[in-house]
């Protein structure tokens, strides 16, 4: 199951996510019952997970967090991505490219990091 948290103010495709990470995550033999977040913040909450996590003051675009399948209430977590979407916009208008193939491009970026750390294969 792949649960999208988002503002309202944040406009974004969650039927285009759901469809092209669903797809990937089956692609890689991950159920479909397995529980894949992801998260869009502000700057300042990417900033500070930035510090937290990677120890490293800035903003990044976009950090993947592996749970190694976790379980909660019997349900196994994957892995969660979070996306600053104001950097999103300004890479999209840097890239010239449309914000929803930016947030695509950034999201298999952090499904690829997770792949890498063997969580998802």
């Amino acid at each position: 199951m792949i649960t999208i948290t988002a503002s309202s103010r944040y406009k974004i495709n969650r039927r285009q996510i759901k469809t092209e990470i669903s797809q990937i995550l089956t692609a890689n033999g991950i159920d479909e019952r397995d529980i894949f977040n992801i998260v869009f913040v502000g700057k300042y909450k990417m900033r500070e997970l930035t510090q937290t996590y990677k120890h490293e003051d800035e903003t990044l675009p976009v950090l993947s967090f592996p749970y190694n399948g976790e379980q909660i209430d019997n349900e196994v977590i994957i892995g969660e991505i979070v996306i600053c979407y104001p950097l999103t916009i300004l890479l999209a208008a840097e890239r010239n490219k449309p914000v929803d193939m930016t947030i695509m491009d950034l999201l298999k970026h952090g499904v690829n990091n997770l792949l890498k750390a063997n969580v998802l294969s």
